[in-house]
């Protein structure tokens, strides 16, 4: 994956990847991202729906959006995704951490036009959100056509980052009398 000095990671270094693959795996098990952009110069995030189909990611707006339009004007957008599994308890306040999946992207991107991958970009998302859907649910109409635009991203640069282990504690703390490692957070990942 293509980054510089805006996308780089600048601490935590070991714990960054510039492999797609990682991206990718984060974006497909995660699926629900934010979108910052700059709005009359005010900074706007948005959390959204995103899928990926091979290298570009796709969500969707009420048509004639200011998120569709900035897009179309050829602005970049900056996308972000997050996934925390588990928090990170140790011996001294300070050495709490939690293990996590990040990636920080920026993007361009267009209006999805052609109805053929208007119906797959769909297709894609409800297939891995449960396999067999599509062919049992109504595909969009015209109207759900008309009011909706199909965002399709280029991803240009990005930084994947991540944690996973146990507690960091001082050689000092190791003797304290608490307890110290890892405890899921979520209850869609038990572990």
């Amino acid at each position: 994956m293509n980054s510089s000095e805006r996308s780089r990671i600048q601490r935590g270094k070991p714990r960054a990847s510039y492999r797609r693959e990682d991206v990718y795996r984060l974006i497909d098990d995660v699926k629900l991202g934010h979108i910052g952009f700059i709005n009359n110069a005010t900074p706007v995030i948005i959390p959204m729906t995103f899928w990926r189909v091979d290298d570009h990611l796709y969500f969707h707006v009420a048509n004639k959006s200011r998120l569709q339009k900035l897009i179309e004007s050829g602005e970049e957008v900056c996308v972000s995704f997050a996934e925390c599994s588990e928090w990170v308890l140790a011996k001294s306040a300070y050495h709490h951490s939690a293990n996590y999946r990040s990636a920080v992207l920026y993007c361009s991107g267009e209006r999805v036009i052609d109805e053929e991958e208007f119906d797959h970009a769909f297709k894609v998302v409800i297939e891995q959100i449960e396999q067999g859907r599509w062919d049992q649910v109504r595909a969009p109409s015209a109207q759900e056509r008309k009011g909706t635009a199909l965002l399709k991203l280029n991803i240009n640069e990005g930084a994947f980052k991540s944690r996973s282990g146990g507690a960091n504690d001082d050689k000092a703390d190791l003797d304290l009398p608490v307890w110290s490692g890892a405890k899921p957070v979520c209850p869609f990942h038990p572990r």
